[in-house]
């Protein structure tokens, strides 16, 4: 795993469904992942690891599935994740990009 990653994609492995993430500044100055069609962001918490985070509702809406957050490194692990949108859940393959 390399601290060089500065874009990776999520794909539904349902539909196929692709999101893409580009390595930015956050508003507070840490580093985390901006998706392309949003104010979606990939950060670091440190009880929870790399996750998609919703910051009005304080809550993780995707996570790694089989990294726990010690095993994780300076970049978001690539893999199964998973997450949730209301009563929906599903998978996703992360791939990092060539940068």
């Amino acid at each position: 795993m390399s601290n060089e990653v500065l874009r990776f994609e999520l794909r539904r492995q349902s539909d196929d469904l692709v999101y893409s993430f580009a390595r930015m500044v956050r508003p507070d100055g840490s580093i985390g992942f901006k998706r392309a069609d949003g104010d979606y962001w990939v950060t670091w918490k440190p009880e929870w690891g790399w996750v998609a985070w919703d910051e009005p509702s304080q809550s993780c809406m995707g996570r790694p599935w089989n990294v726990l957050p010690q095993d994780q490194g300076a970049v978001p692990p690539e893999g199964d994740w998973v997450s949730r949108r209301g009563a929906k859940s599903y998978v996703y393959t992360l791939v990092h990009l060539d940068p």
